[in-house]
């Protein structure tokens, strides 16, 4: 594991209290937090769940623990890439895949707030030339996930039949908005089922930039990414940008056993990673602490503007559920569902080489993120065990 000062939690080289006296103060402030955390959770108690990740020649993974507004764990597991093996810390950048979404939809709501769209607007108010079928689906169905539209990794696929995914030329967000105005009709009728889709948050991506009249990467950076000075974040454009401090992603060869580098091979990008709107930010600990603390202090969106994103969605039809039959709760790029009686937001995230998650219970003041550049774990399962010892609970 790579230890990562708690002292450096969350307050940065960004602080205003610049004195050495305001130094002082600050860094007792946050020993004192994390004394007092410790002492109900150890660090040791933390490590000790990801310990299976300690490595020196495997992909591993960066975990986050805030408490009362104070980082009380920072800790990096395994390496960035085999090629150069780096150890994985607090300013690593992960694909965040689906955890994008919260981001996708902050863009949209930032839009609401400057009174340039609105929830129920049509996506053919900002498409005129989107099938008719368009007509019907709002701002609020694609994000929520009630718009039924087709997906577009399936769309893309059909047009590419027994063609090896790496033989697939990557799709963009541009590219799924041009997909979908191809079809005629959506799988349902708009606001009566729930259906994850990343097709919505690629066309949120799209509505972003026809609105703004700026790229979506430089409206997230404009209006999310330097106001809360999160440096290294962005959403990666191959040929446009790098990725500072990057972990590629990996997956665990067939039949493969131990956890030695040899186990591995690279997978870091798919037909689909260039889509930005549904999974294409790349983020470190040190810059989603930074997003936790505006959403816990509201800095970019008051409390009552971010109430439709913490709104479950009811569909017409009946509850939301997932395929197999689960129920779901679901707002505007948060998952709803509680956790043992807590109230939750949450979301993963899935893609090749990549698996995160950021757990956030507001009423308990927890946040546990955890960030993989491996496909042979499950996040969210781990950071519940991790929230677990803070609130008292058992899966």
């Amino acid at each position: 594991m790579s230890s990562i000062p708690v002292s450096k939690a969350i307050e940065d080289e960004d602080s205003d209290l610049r004195s050495p006296l305001a130094a002082v103060v600050l860094g007792l402030a946050f020993t004192f937090s994390a004394v007092l955390v410790s002492a109900q959770v150890s660090s040791g108690q933390i490590d000790a769940i990801f310990a299976s990740l300690r490595s020196s020649t495997a992909p591993g993974a960066a975990v986050l623990v805030v408490r009362n507004g104070r980082a009380v764990f920072r800790g990096g597991y395994g390496v960035t890439d085999l090629r150069i093996p780096r150890p994985i810390d607090a300013k690593t950048n992960f694909r965040l895949a689906s955890f994008t979404k919260q981001f996708t939809a902050a863009c949209i709501m930032l839009l609401a707030h400057d009174g340039k769209l609105h929830y129920d607007d049509h996506l053919t108010d900002f498409f005129p030339e989107f099938p008719a079928y368009g007509k019907d689906i709002t701002v609020r169905n694609l994000l929520n996930h009630t718009s039924g539209l087709d997906d577009y990794e399936d769309l893309l696929m059909k047009q590419y039949p027994d063609t090896p995914p790496e033989k697939i030329p990557q799709i963009l967000d541009a590219g799924v908005l041009k997909l979908l105005a191809q079809q005629s009709s959506g799988q349902f009728a708009p606001g009566t089922k729930w259906e994850y889709s990343n097709s919505g948050y690629a066309l949120l991506a799209m509505i972003v930039e026809k609105v703004s009249g700026k790229n979506f990467g430089q409206f997230l950076q404009e209006r999310i990414f330097t106001p809360l000075k999160m440096k290294n974040t962005l959403a990666y454009e191959k040929g446009k940008n790098e990725v500072p401090h990057r972990a590629y992603g990996h997956t665990k060869k067939d039949a493969a056993k131990g956890n030695d580098q040899a186990a591995w091979q690279q997978t870091d990008q798919s037909p689909t990673s260039a889509v930005l709107g549904d999974g294409g930010i790349y983020s470190s600990l040190d810059d989603l602490a930074k997003w936790d603390r505006a959403l816990r202090d509201h800095t970019l969106l008051s409390p009552a503007e971010m109430q439709p994103a913490l709104t479950a969605v009811q569909p017409t039809d009946g509850l939301a559920k997932f395929p197999d039959g689960r129920p779901i709760r679901y707002g505007f790029g948060w998952f709803l569902d509680p956790y043992q009686g807590h109230k939750r937001m949450s979301h993963d995230g899935e893609t090749v080489g990549f698996r995160t998650t950021i757990q956030r219970f507001p009423d308990d003041d927890l946040t546990v993120i955890v960030l993989a550049n491996r496909t042979d774990i499950n996040p969210e399962a781990l950071a519940l065990k991790v929230a677990d010892l803070y609130l008292g609970t058992k899966p």
